[in-house]
């Protein structure tokens, strides 16, 4: 079972025997769950200043003390991102029904299952981590910053107009460019400026799971559909009914996968892994990719049909060496950010660091540029970051040109030399070699499979695990 995600909630319940069954239940998924009994200590927690505010807050309408309106109230005041469930009997509908109005997120009606509550608590966690997201960018752009859309290229402006343009719609939007390149932000983007933004905006890297995970992550499983299935569990796709799902590196998505996904566009139906019953949902799909999906169409690993259903609206991002001086404002940005942070607002490049920031190529783009500005204030001690705390090659410095060997040698030895350099460059973290050799994760995991890679580091290759025939260790 996977570890419990950050979350604060507070359930009010004055029933002990349910109040510990549902708390019991948000535990297995969340971090941080705390119960009370009546509603007037509850409003007393809610108003102490010495208690963090909660994400969301789940509380029966009628309680000893101060009702479940009183509750909402509670909360609202002290943080409006906190999202309230209300749990309600049969006969107080109308009085669930005005609370909405007051702000409530949802309700359940008792007596209910817990799986539906665990659901509307799955989207009021979202929607609160939402409401903050958005309320931080808006707090951003009045202190004059927009982290996102820095730079004025023409190629990037084209991109965000045309994904503003058809973010109000319902249409899917399929997102192009190489690892980077921004394309979870354009998705948040979309998203944020839809009629669907104040419901849960739920993101999947579909590189990042074998396929048999995948398909429950998505689609969700029944209990007891495969080994440790100890219980039902909404996908991905449950989760943002309503709301906007990401499917981030889609080209890697297998082929079995792929099928079950377009029933979906399709139809608006799907099973759980294990069920037979259809489920329906309503969701706007927002799907990435650095790979041509029309080529791997052509050569038969993306489907066809599949691919007009997800290339209805295309918004390609440029590589970051293609915006121009947008290199410079970002890193500008990206300065000023950490700076701020460390406490030093004076900090500011020198001239020989903005020429190599310049002149580099950024194959990682946005995101190794952020992660290289960050090292070189944490390196630099003064108010002037210089050339060697930037870390990149002097501006004008030749690339790399391999020379053959007079005897030849194997193109997979090459391939390997390759492919090692870079893991030991990102100090033989996956993610960070795949972005440096523009391939997927998943791709350089087959390539060190196939070349016979190891590392201590991997569990795959723990001591305590049994060697691999034919494996080979790093030379």
């Amino acid at each position: 079972m996977s570890a419990p995600r950050r979350a604060r909630i507070l359930v009010v319940e004055d029933n002990a025997s349910l109040r510990g069954g549902i708390a019991r239940a948000l535990r297995e998924r969340w971090s941080d769950v705390d119960e009370l009994a009546d509603g007037e200590r509850a409003r007393e927690r809610l108003e102490g200043r010495g208690v963090e505010a909660y994400d969301v807050v789940v509380t029966d309408l009628r309680l000893p003390g101060a009702d479940g309106v009183e509750v909402l109230r509670a909360a609202r005041r002290r943080d409006a991102r906190t999202a309230v469930v209300l749990m309600t009997a049969y006969g107080t509908i109308e009085s669930a029904v005005e609370a909405m109005k007051l702000g409530a997120f949802d309700f359940v009606q008792k007596p209910f299952e817990l799986e539906s509550l665990e659901l509307r608590v799955e989207r009021a966690v979202a929607h609160a981590r939402l409401v903050s997201e958005v309320t931080t960018l808006r707090e951003e752009r009045a202190r004059g910053f927009a982290a996102p859309l820095v730079g004025e290229s023409p190629e990037m402006a084209a991109a965000v107009a045309l994904a503003t343009r058809v973010a109000p719609t319902r249409s899917t939007v399929l997102l192009t460019g190489e690892t980077g390149t921004g394309k979870e932000l354009v998705a948040g983007l979309i998203h944020a400026g839809s009629p669907r933004c104040d419901r849960p905006f739920v993101k999947v890297n579909c590189a990042a799971l074998p396929e048999t995970l995948l398909e429950s992550e998505l689609f969700g499983h029944e209990r007891g559909a495969f080994t440790g299935a100890d219980r039902q569990r909404a996908g991905r796709f449950e989760q943002a009914d309503g709301g906007t799902l990401f499917l981030d590196e889609i080209g890697d998505m297998t082929p079995a996968t792929q099928v079950k996904l377009l029933r979906v566009l399709q139809d608006g139906e799907f099973h759980r892994v294990g069920g037979t019953r259809a489920l329906r949902c309503d969701v706007r799909i927002v799907a990435a990719t650095n790979h041509d999906l029309e080529r791997r169409v052509r050569e038969g690993s993306f489907r066809e049909d599949l691919y007009f259903r997800l290339n209805v609206i295309r918004v390609h991002l440029p590589p970051l060496r293609e915006r121009g001086d947008d290199v410079l404002a970002l890193a500008r940005y990206f300065l000023e950010q950490f700076a701020r942070d460390l406490g030093r607002p004076r900090v500011r490049f020198g001239s020989e660091a903005l020429a190599r920031i310049r002149a580099h190529a950024w194959p990682g783009n946005v995101r190794e540029l952020r992660n290289a500005v960050e090292r070189a204030v944490l390196l630099s001690d003064g108010e002037e970051i210089q050339a060697e705390h930037v870390g990149l090659a002097p501006a004008g410095a030749p690339g790399w040109h391999p020379e053959l060997p007079v005897g030849g040698l194997a193109l997979q030895e090459v391939e390997r030399a390759v492919v090692l350099e870079a893991l030991r460059r990102a100090r033989f973290v996956q993610k960070d070699a795949a972005a440096l050799l523009r391939v997927s994760r998943r791709k350089l995991n087959y390539m060190i499979r196939r070349l016979g890679i190891t590392h201590p580091s991997w569990r795959r290759n723990r001591s305590d695990a049994p060697p691999r025939a034919g494996a080979r260790g790093i030379r």
